[in-house]
């Protein structure tokens, strides 16, 4: 959940590094730092935001690292803050992840002074330890990995050895290739305006960045690891003049949409053409498809299900990652198990995968990022394509996990013969429409913008919705938890009567899901529970539908099964205003982070 930068070459290693810090300030942190190594090692780190550390122009320091951090061991103190050193200064060391055995190591390094709470800072004792025996730094590096337990992506300098060395354990770390040197980061964007040229380091790989090479280690043995080109450059990871990544992410929208259908459409068959390597074999003999994911990717899985089971006429379970369980008795054999993640990094989903993995189960991921973790380790992956989404709430990576599920719901209903051509078409044909019926979304903010207003202050929110209109109101509720800290709360809306009714007064906004693809008659019965007891309404309904009864309406495109969807865009503008009228943190949500790469 924090972000590693380092950088040795040609050009100030200060700025480079204070540049890869701003680029990873979307991770979340709570404190953060450098260390710039030329004749020794100089520390500059503090509690609180980047704007206020201060760091020194530094012509000496030929390399450094840094880091932004999210308190685990340790309140978000200046001492707890990266990066940390040994007793001598000479050794400094930053880390993301949680060492299971900090403890015990801080006990067995008796003699040494710890300024500090936290568990990393037992790594730079371990690696002084291992150079006062005689070791070289990389040889120190490994010997100290050799003692950790736990999941850790570190860096680590000293002042009499050349270069960086890094190690990742289920935590990620990339190397970017420059002309002008070599950089670390947590992910491309924390040198994305340098260089797009980029290798994704693996568990078990210890690397040496060197000015101008790069020298990798797995198990002992040299290793090498495939350069790629990003393909997205730095303006992506920019705000394009808007106030907040997440404003500007949420007018991405068409322009994901448009790259993740592009080149996967086949008219003249009436199918989806995904360019993906499972067997179609085997995908016409499963019996179940299990889907696990976290927080806004578990929407989208459950939205797939929503999709699948009547397409395909197959059973789709979906699970929270980290209570994925594979239980006894199950025919693993006929079940496809599909992971649902923006960053491909995501632990407990990591974990989900693997524990499917090792019950022989055929594994697939619908991620964003090339090179992530997950698409290593699965059987085969689909990519969303959406571009770099730098705003801790998902926007749209949202949109676009749920429009690649549905192009593969098109192709299993294809294969297994569940859909026509012709239905297939009709289904296509939402989905291509879907660009331009999220534009129609977007030009009508301002009146979006006037309802955050109106109701800004008030005590709670409610979402309520049937069949695919469910997992958006559980969507739309997270999103404005997220970004405004209101009590929000999405339902079925048949369950209203069963409980929740209880806690909607006049100062309780209903917004409620009337898209035709929605079971609108039945929701109006609970829209009208709701307003006989006085809370105000705002409806979501297909465009030109007479809803009256309504205090408010948001016309959404006609548009099939993916009428949900678009009004999903409508209450993502919705929140992103309620947060700004009550002057939050929007891309910075207090407690959370884009990547939760522990468990």
């Amino acid at each position: 959940m924090c972000g590693i930068t380092g950088y040795i070459g040609d050009n100030e290693s200060a700025s480079v590094l204070s540049a890869g810090l701003k680029n990873l300030e979307y991770r979340g942190y709570d404190s953060a730092g450098i260390a710039l190594i030329g004749d020794d090692v100089t520390v500059h780190k503090q509690e609180g935001t980047i704007d206020g550390l201060t760091i020194p122009s530094n012509a000496d320091a030929t390399h450094g690292i840094g880091h932004t951090r999210w308190s685990t061991h340790g309140e978000p103190t200046d001492a707890n803050a990266h990066p940390h050193t040994d007793c001598s200064g000479d050794v400094a060391v930053v880390h993301n992840g949680i060492l299971a055995n900090y403890h015990e190591l801080k006990e067995e390094l008796n003699g040494h002074i710890f300024e500090s709470e936290t568990d990393t800072e037992v790594i730079p004792h371990l690696i002084e330890e291992a150079i006062a025996d005689g070791a070289d730094l990389r040889a120190a590096v490994m010997r100290a990995l050799d003692r950790l337990e736990g999941s850790f992506a570190i860096a680590a300098t000293h002042a009499d050895y050349e270069g960086i060395v890094a190690a990742r354990q289920d935590s990620p770390l990339v190397i970017g290739h420059g002309d002008e040197g070599m950089y670390l980061g947590s992910d491309v964007t924390a040198f994305v305006e340098y260089t797009r040229q980029v290798s994704f380091l693996e568990d078990g790989d210890v690397a040496h960045l060197y000015d101008d090479d790069i020298e990798i280690f797995n198990d002992g043995e040299r290793v090498t690891r495939e350069v790629q080109t990003v393909d997205w450059d730095a303006s992506a990871a920019g705000k394009a003049g808007h106030d907040h990544y997440m404003h500007k992410e949420i007018h991405e929208q068409p322009t994901a949409l448009r790259q993740a259908i592009s080149g996967r459409v086949d008219d003249l068959a009436g199918n989806a053409s995904l360019n993906i390597d499972l067997d179609d074999g085997f995908l016409q003999t499963i019996d179940e498809i299990h889907i696990a994911a976290c927080g806004t990717s578990y929407h989208a899985g459950l939205y797939a299900k929503e999709l699948i089971e009547p397409l395909v006429d197959i059973s789709v379970r979906v699970d929270l990652a980290s209570e994925y369980e594979v239980y006894d008795g199950h025919n693993t054999q006929d079940t496809l198990v599909v992971a649902v993640t923006q960053s491909g990094e995501t632990a407990d989903t990591l974990s989900a995968i693997r524990r499917a993995k090792a019950s022989g189960m055929t594994t697939f991921a619908v991620t964003n990022t090339v090179g992530s973790t997950i698409t290593r380790e699965v059987d085969d992956s689909l990519f969303i394509k959406a571009g770099p989404e730098i705003g801790v709430a998902a926007t749209k990576t949202f949109v676009s996990q749920v429009t690649a599920l549905a192009l593969f719901a098109t192709y299993l209903g294809r294969l297994r013969g569940t859909i026509s051509a012709d239905e297939g078409a009709d289904i296509l044909e939402d989905i291509r429409q879907l660009p331009s019926a999220v534009q129609a979304i977007l030009d009508e903010e301002a009146q979006i913008r006037r309802l955050a207003a109106q109701y800004s202050d008030s005590k709670a929110f409610f979402f309520i919705g049937r069949g695919l209109a469910q997992p958006v109101a559980l969507e739309s509720a997270l999103k404005l938890k997220e970004i405004s800290y209101a009590h929000a709360e999405g339902f079925a809306a048949g369950e209203l009567k069963h409980g929740p009714l209880a806690l909607v007064t006049e100062n309780t906004p209903v917004l409620a899901f009337l898209n035709q693809s929605a079971a609108p008659e039945e929701t109006r019965n609970n829209v009208k529970e709701v307003e006989s007891r006085g809370a105000p309404v705002i409806g979501l309904a297909t465009d030109g539908a007479d809803e009256s009864f309504c205090k408010h309406t948001i016309d959404i495109p006609e548009l099939g099964r993916l009428e949900p969807l678009v009004a999903n865009v409508a209450l993502q503008l919705f929140a992103y205003h309620v947060a700004n009228e009550m002057g939050r943190p929007i891309d910075k949500p207090r407690n959370l982070a884009k990547s939760v790469t522990v468990g």
